[in-house]
């Protein structure tokens, strides 16, 4: 016969199992470490890909500058890579490429030369008034002859004859000098 300790619950809790029965709560608990394991994985990845993700948004440099100082500090535990990622993501670099990149376009254009266009660079439409076979103008400079006596010291003590030949000159190298035939 046995008889209960004197110390014993009438009733055991639900955690205690009898021996050769499974253990429910071990299997739930093991479940839920599992799954915060997980979650505490993706919840650190998402957060350590946080600049990443800020500077997708902009230029394609910044954005391979900090995806390696993402893996930097993934990889060596460095969190100063982070930061320096972070803070490099949420600064805007100016764009100079672009700008350069369309004024050697233009010039190419201008010196008449034909190149293909770079992968994903748009073409050079030709809006320009000549024909197809005739090449571009070239301009020149000429000086102009009159610039010596404006600059006289005996022109400079006058007031407004002085002003009367720089606003003469000014008005003659405002025009346009005849351009020179291009020899074939």
């Amino acid at each position: 016969m046995t008889t209960e300790h004197p110390a014993a619950t009438e009733h055991l809790p639900i955690f205690i199992t009898a021996p050769g029965s499974p253990d429910v709560l071990m299997n739930i608990m093991g479940a839920f470490l599992i799954g915060m394991i997980l979650l505490t994985g993706v919840v650190f990845f998402r957060l350590h890909t946080l600049p990443e993700r800020i500077a997708h948004k902009s230029q394609k440099l910044q954005f391979e500058i900090v995806a390696v100082l993402g893996l930097l500090s993934l990889l060596t535990h460095q969190h100063a890579f982070w930061v320096a990622g972070l803070l490099l993501a949420f600064v805007d670099l100016p764009d100079f490429s672009t700008p350069i990149g369309r004024i050697a376009t233009s010039l190419e254009h201008m010196a008449g030369k034909k190149r293909e266009p770079d992968p994903g660079e748009e073409p050079w439409e030709d809006t320009s008034v000549l024909a197809p076979d005739e090449p571009p103008l070239k301009l020149s400079v000429q000086p102009q002859a009159d610039t010596q006596a404006n600059l006289s010291p005996g022109s400079l003590s006058s007031g407004k004859a002085s002003s009367a030949k720089t606003s003469s000159a000014k008005a003659s190298s405002a025009m346009p000098s005849v351009p020179h035939e291009q020899k074939a």
